[in-house]
């Protein structure tokens, strides 16, 4: 099994550099999250360490420039879903004007950033933290309201659907306007899926009159702080495009399929425009063979060190279900010269 060698970070002639769209100076990774077991794989001894520091030391032993963290332990609501192999996106707590009226909202301010804030403390030289969000604008929305429910809300009342994308969006605002004022932190994550295979959730109209003015205030808040800002989001994403590039002017986009669009398919039509991250398709990660992994990872970080704006990685995150080798097999690939 392939072991990445302990190379220094340097997110501001890597990370940073595809971020804008350019050639890093050397083959760069990029994921969203690993697991436990492979954190726990990546880091000598990993008793003892709080669980940021852990996810730090690994992502440095693995050959990452940064490392995404969740800075505090704030959500919107207790999980609320029966959940077997899957979980429902029609079960929610508010159902009406009296509930939402009558619901607790949580402040992001009242969870400690004790944890966060020690990182420069252990932090390599040269890297830099990605913090993320606890879900996005529409994953929330949908949480707290169900998806059929809000569905119908749109025509019932849409002034409470309205209500509800403000709360959801001034405090995914606040929670933000926490973690990216300091130094160590190099970029953001956006997290928030919007789709199915085949089309949004919501009408593109409906996504631009309540989910996207508040993702345009996150990017904007992110980047007036000096931080650029990818969006994590899965789902088919042809018809809003534009939105993402120009509108809310996300430098970089995350979580690719190849049974809506191939992240070869993506980067050569979206090349110049923004940056195209990770990719390699999740079912491609588990049914093929490491040779397979490792020869496609190869073709990509080819284009990407040739025109700029690409990072190595898995069309959306290393769960458990994919096998250490095959997650090896794909992450050796931006450790050969190109």
């Amino acid at each position: 099994m392939f072991r990445p060698e302990n190379r220094k970070p340097d997110f501001r002639n890597n990370m940073e550099v595809v971020l804008n769209r350019g050639i890093p100076s050397r083959p760069t990774l990029f994921e969203f999250f690993l697991n436990d077991r492979l954190y726990n794989k990546l880091v000598d001894k990993p008793e003892g360490l709080s669980n940021i520091e852990r996810i730090v030391q690994a992502f440095n032993s693995a050959g990452y420039d940064y490392a995404t963290v969740h800075p505090t332990d704030f959500s919107f609501a207790p999980p609320h879903h029966a959940q077997d192999k899957t979980i429902s996106i029609n079960e929610g707590i508010i159902a009406d004007r009296a509930a939402f009226d009558q619901f607790h909202w949580k402040n992001p301010e009242d969870y400690s950033l004790e944890e966060y804030l020690k990182i420069p403390e252990y932090l390599p030289d040269g890297m830099k933290i990605i913090p993320y969000g606890p879900s996005g604008v529409l994953e929330n929305a949908v949480d707290l309201m169900g998806y059929e429910n809000l569905c119908m809300m749109i025509y019932d009342d849409e002034q409470l659907v309205y209500d509800l994308f403000e709360k959801v969006g001034t405090t995914l605002l606040k929670y933000y306007d926490m973690a990216i004022h300091n130094d160590f932190v190099g970029a953001v994550i956006s997290n928030d899926d919007w789709g199915f295979n085949k089309q949004t959730m919501l009408s593109p109209a409906d996504m631009r009159r309540f989910v996207f003015p508040w993702h345009k205030a996150i990017t904007d808040l992110c980047h007036k702080a000096g931080k650029p800002v990818i969006l994590h989001s899965c789902g088919n994403y042809d018809a809003i495009i534009d939105d993402i590039i120009n509108d809310m002017k996300y430098d970089a986009r995350h979580s690719y399929e190849d049974n809506i669009t191939p992240v070869e398919q993506a980067y050569q039509a979206l090349q110049g425009q923004i940056a195209v991250l990770g990719g390699i398709d999740m079912n491609f990660m588990v049914t093929k063979t490491p040779e397979e992994i490792t020869a496609r990872a190869e073709s990509l970080i080819a284009e990407g060190m040739k025109h700029g704006g690409y990072a190595l990685g898995t069309g959306n995150s290393v769960p458990e279900y994919i096998p250490d080798e095959h997650y090896f097999a794909m992450v050796k690939a931006a450790f050969r010269e190109y």
